[in-house]
């Protein structure tokens, strides 16, 4: 039996019809925190996780709706680095 891999650190990002705009958000804002316009990013324990795919889900309209949800176990597994203007300072810059 395959082990059940746990997920405690997400990326989320969307692009939905004008109309679900500001409900994408406010779910989104409820479990994780806001980056940049439509991307969010942050701890999420698995069953919040469950959670905000099923608020998600009661939203979006599949045939015109993108969502990404990016799964790492922790926020030590990837670099990130920017270029341009960082406009807000989330003190979660990160050096591997």
């Amino acid at each position: 039996m395959k082990k059940q891999i746990n997920f405690n650190y997400a990326f989320l990002f969307y692009d939905v019809g004008e109309k679900r705009v500001q409900k994408v958000f406010k779910i989104c804002k409820k479990y994780l925190s806001h980056y940049q316009y439509s991307v969010f990013r942050g701890e999420i324990t698995p069953s919040n996780l469950i959670s905000l795919k099923n608020d998600l889900k009661k939203i979006i309209c599949n045939d015109e709706d993108f969502v990404c949800i990016i799964k790492l176990k922790n926020d030590n597994v990837f670099g990130e680095e920017i270029i341009g203007n960082k406009k807000n300072s989330t003190g979660e810059d990160l050096i591997i």
